[in-house]
């Protein structure tokens, strides 16, 4: 059983390539392979499969969270997929479509490894309060193919402590939701936090610079706009326009390998 390990800004994750679709993947597999102790150590696993009919790609990315639990879309993880397509020879270089819960995505890959995904609209869908560290931020709620409350702030990102999950308002979000805090470093340029929901805080959200760049333009009254959006694990670039959004990042295959069978096994 082949896996390959990679990240988007230091998020990271496990790919499964299932070509004939055979791996049953169940909660305790993908809580095993994501564990740093007892695993290989990632914030969720992507499993590579052929698309249905109903896609116009070849590929579905089949994202799973840290924790088990089935995420409809992932940034990040969404360029780690359309790297390892290309590097694994099943997509040529360039422009090409991949399935996702969230619908079919546009991706392309160039020549220094960065990829950029077309993440589809980001509709802000109203205002709510995160309760993060005893404090209630406010922010815009946006839905960038899975659920975001962002939330610009004058207090230091830096300065809050994401070991414990913030509160929200369960009736806006029943499936949960990601908890993003931002600075505005300057017009154009942001740094961000994220609290994903199953997972943690991790490095980087791909949705979650999307969704932070989607609050600040809206509180602004703008709909149309770009920015640089620092995150713990590097940088990456996002332009928002009524219709769609685009990502840009660096995608980093680390390694490969091969899962002990009888370690798999003993998970089922």
């Amino acid at each position: 059983m082949e896996f390959v390990k990679g990240h988007g800004t230091e998020n990271d994750f496990v790919v499964l390539p299932d070509l004939d679709d055979q791996l049953d993947l169940t909660v305790a597999r993908v809580q095993a392979l994501c564990d740093r102790q007892r695993g290989l150590g990632a914030d969720g696993v992507l499993r590579v499969v052929r698309s249905g009919g109903d896609s116009g790609g070849k590929w579905f990315m089949d994202y799973r969270n840290a924790d088990g639990s089935i995420a409809e879309m992932c940034g990040n993880g969404l360029r780690v997929f359309a790297r390892y397509l290309v590097d694994a020879g099943h997509q040529p270089q360039g422009e090409f479509v991949v399935g996702t819960r969230a619908g079919d995505r546009t991706v392309t890959t160039h020549p220094d490894g960065s990829v950029t995904n077309d993440m589809g609209p980001a509709r802000v869908t109203g205002t709510s309060i995160a309760a993060v560290d005893g404090s209630g931020i406010g922010g815009f709620a946006v839905d960038v193919g899975n659920p975001h409350l962002a939330c610009v702030t004058d207090l230091p990102v830096s300065s809050f402590d994401l070991t414990v999950p913030p509160g929200f308002d369960p009736v806006m979000f029943p499936h949960g939701v990601n908890v993003e805090l931002i600075n505005v470093i300057e017009d154009g340029a942001l740094r961000m936090r994220v609290y994903e929901r199953g997972v943690g805080e991790t490095r980087s959200c791909g949705t979650g610079t999307v969704a932070s760049v989607a609050s600040w333009l809206a509180g602004q009254g703008r709909t149309t706009g770009a920015a640089t959006v620092d995150v713990l694990g590097g940088q990456v670039h996002v332009t928002i326009d009524p219709t769609t959004s685009t990502l840009t990042g660096p995608a980093v295959l680390v390694a490969r390998g091969e899962l002990d069978k009888s370690w798999w096994d003993a998970l089922a």
